[in-house]
């Protein structure tokens, strides 16, 4: 069977240990040869034997379920069956997406245990039907909410940079995953920016695609209106891999959008921002919470882009604070929809920071929802007459490098990260690493472009990956840690 061919940006890298460091370069491995599905798998579960612990990556492995996945996959491109650039390629997945073979808990002693017993998401099932090799389930803050509770008695996921750092929230333990190689790519979900802070904070590539591009049943919700799945890998390249297999239309989802879906791995060919006009919100940088090595990576990317062609121009997002607030407020009044059964007789069940986020949309009035949607309609139109403008709007992804996992409030965090923006109007951004600070921590720099384009911001970041090489730099202590 012959699919879709992995795309020419894709340079192979291999790490000390043998492990190729992204999907496209183990795809090519396993297709020459020089890899199999099996040994591939060996390789990263040897790394998740000596790092898993320290680091908190899986709440659960599927370790017999893994190798029957890898050694089928071997058996089908031995006799000529190619299911794409995901076979044989083991994924890690978000411990809030069902899947068959292992328990969904999101990481809460709250979720019912009948939650697990639907079988595989749609989007695992994707997975699985492309020939990928599910690892076993990525570690969260509870129902993808607040910060770590180690009262609870679930791992505290920590920072491939430095354990004393936290890696971001709430796909925790997919970015951790991605950035130590436990797996070479994995799902997260993003209701104010759940992927793209992680995938900063740990110096890989992660996607939030329009709204409804993917289908979310089988996963537990946060925000109805906000939530999505995405791919969180080390390369824009492999974001795209991904994005081919998730995305398309379900009818077991509401907000599933009926309609094509593009050839995200054939736009990749000769990736180049040759004339892409961008919008660089540069205010940003002049905050005072802007830490100075973000501001001066930002604009080191900015130059590197110009320099291949691009045509930068300094703007302003429209509606920036309006529309956070709508994101922050309204997400956590549709939290309490979804929990309020269970918030009152069970308060002491859930953590302290997810009952005090999902408690906050108590404070939410019916008056408060509705202009939270009038918000959202004149940022949508706004924003849509932006991109008259732009193709692609550039952001640092967060103001600030990683901090301790128990350290700032909700508030105070959230007052950094640039990424729910685009969550209120619903269109695609992805955060890709610009480097590391002086201090060795990763930041990431988020592009962002029209609904349904998701094509131009993955052309934008792989053309960006193909001129630096921020994304395969690894971590000095995951090195030490295997050594």
């Amino acid at each position: 069977m012959t699919t879709t061919s992995l795309p020419q940006s894709a340079a192979v890298s291999t790490a000390s240990d043998g492990l190729p460091l992204t999907i496209t370069a183990a795809a090519a491995a396993l297709r020459d040869g020089t890899l199999t599905a099996v040994e591939l798998l060996a390789k990263v579960t040897a790394r998740a034997d000596v790092l898993d612990g320290p680091m908190g990556v899986y709440i659960a492995r599927s370790d017999e379920a893994a190798m029957e996945a890898a050694a089928a996959a071997d058996r089908d491109l031995a006799a000529g069956i190619d299911k794409g650039p995901l076979h044989g390629i083991p994924l890690g997945v978000k411990d809030i997406i069902a899947t068959a073979d292992s328990p969904t808990t999101a990481q809460s002693r709250i979720l019912r245990p009948e939650f697990g017993t639907q079988g595989d998401a749609v989007v695992v099932q994707r997975l699985r039907a492309a020939g990928a090799v599910i690892t076993g389930k990525a570690t969260t803050m509870e129902y993808a909410c607040g910060f770590p509770d180690p009262s609870k008695g679930f791992p505290t996921p920590r920072n491939a940079y430095g354990l004393d750092y936290w890696p971001g929230g709430s796909s925790s333990g997919t970015g951790n995953g991605v950035a130590a190689g436990l797996f070479l790519g994995g799902l997260g979900t993003d209701t104010g920016g759940s992927v793209r802070l992680p995938a900063a904070w740990s110096n890989i590539s992660g996607l939030k695609q329009t709204f409804g591009r993917v289908p979310k049943s089988g996963c537990t919700p946060l925000g109805f209106s906000f939530d999505n799945i995405g791919p969180m890998t080390r390369s824009a390249a492999d974001c795209a891999a991904m994005l081919a297999v998730l995305a398309g239309h379900d009818e077991s989802d509401a907000c599933s959008v009926d309609r094509p879906v593009d050839d995200y791995v054939g736009s990749l060919a000769g990736s180049s921002v040759e004339g892409l006009r961008i919008g660089f919100d540069s205010s940003f940088l002049d905050l005072a919470a802007c830490d100075p090595d973000v501001a001066s990576l930002t604009r080191a990317a900015v130059e590197v882009l110009a320099g291949a062609g691009a045509i930068v121009t300094e703007m302003k997002l429209p509606l920036y604070d309006e529309l956070v607030t709508v994101v922050m407020t309204a997400q956590f009044g549709e939290a309490l929809a979804y929990h309020r059964t269970d918030l009152i007789p069970r308060w002491d069940d859930y953590g302290r920071p997810t009952r005090l986020a999902i408690a906050s949309g108590a404070m939410m009035t019916a008056a408060d929802f509705v202009q939270c949607q009038r918000v959202r309609r004149a940022a949508v139109k706004a924003a849509a007459e932006l991109f008259g403008e732009y193709d692609v709007i550039l952001t640092p992804s967060t103001l600030i490098p990683p901090l301790e996992p128990l350290g700032p409030s909700l508030g105070e965090l959230l007052a950094t990260i640039l990424t729910p923006y685009w969550n209120g109007v619903g269109y695609p951004a992805i955060s890709i690493p610009m480097g590391l600070t002086s201090g060795g921590l990763p930041v990431g720099l988020q592009l962002a472009g029209r609904p349904f384009e998701e094509s131009t911001i993955l052309r934008a970041a792989d053309a960006f990956q193909n001129l630096t090489d921020h994304h395969l730099v690894e971590s000095a202590l995951v090195l030490e840690m295997l050594a």
